[in-house]
């Protein structure tokens, strides 16, 4: 009697909040990444970083990206601004996730026309560089319900949370569970790196795993260091490493 075939698993690394401002941090672990092999990874990129870096203006970073989608990676957008300018938070629990937990929480308070003009915005920028684009990341992943109506009007095939990838237009959630940092401090860092083997360790069997970077990892040699450590250990595991498009391009439709 034939045993039962194992499931593929699949890791899918993500550099969040791509811009010209913070290549500079990416650019070494990037090449660190390249050295190790054929890795294909996902970009989130903003179209206009805290108000100051517009693609436009930075035409050796799109050149950049461009080289990057030619070795097989894919380009995602991830907000327009990457900045929360909205109203100030009116209760509580608005302060609490608009100024505690981030400052950066660029679609958390928007309404629906809000969302469609940034979102269109957006896109209006990649596809003014040429670039396809598949998936929209909201910013420290908040989304409010106007943002998700607006989701559903757009050719987008996907949008993400922290445990989910979500399949547009209708949000089907399919399970991709993602490492992340708190890399703003020591404690942070320290308790990060706990949790991350933990998870690691409870997400062992999972059919996919997502490792999200952000820009403030790589300018600590620690953080930078354990992605690349928890990197190799995977791909040594097994997993093979897809882009975000890629992997859900190979999930059965309900």
């Amino acid at each position: 009697m034939a045993e039962p075939q194992a499931k593929p698993v699949s890791l899918m690394l993500v550099l969040h909040d791509v811009a010209p401002q913070t290549w500079p941090d990416y650019q070494p672990f990037v090449e660190a990444v390249d050295a190790l092999g054929d890795i294909p990874m996902t970009w989130l990129v903003v179209p206009d970083f805290h108000h100051h870096n517009a693609l436009a203006h930075y035409p050796a970073f799109c050149r950049m990206l461009e080289r990057r989608l030619a070795r097989g990676d894919e380009l995602a957008l991830h907000g327009f601004y990457h900045a929360d300018d909205g109203p100030p938070p009116r209760t509580p629990g608005e302060f609490f996730m608009r100024r505690i937990y981030t400052h950066e929480g660029e679609f958390h308070g928007l309404q629906q026309h809000e969302a469609m003009q940034r979102l269109e915005a957006g896109l209006a920028a990649f596809a003014q560089q040429g670039w396809p684009v598949a998936g929209f990341v909201a910013p420290a992943w908040l989304m409010s319900e106007g943002t998700r109506q607006a989701l559903r009007r757009l050719p987008l095939r996907y949008t993400s949370t922290p445990r989910h990838l979500y399949r547009l237009p209708d949000f089907t959630a399919i399970d991709a569970p993602g490492l992340v940092w708190s890399a703003r401090s020591a404690w942070r860092r320290g308790l990060s790196r706990v949790v991350c083997d933990w998870q690691c360790r409870r997400w062992r069997e999972a059919e996919a795993l997502r490792l999200g970077l952000h820009p403030v990892d790589m300018r600590h040699t620690n953080a930078r260091e354990y992605w690349l450590r928890t990197l190799t250990r995977l791909l040594e595991q097994g997993r093979e490493p897809l882009t975000k498009s890629a992997w859900l391009a190979r999930q059965p439709h309900p």
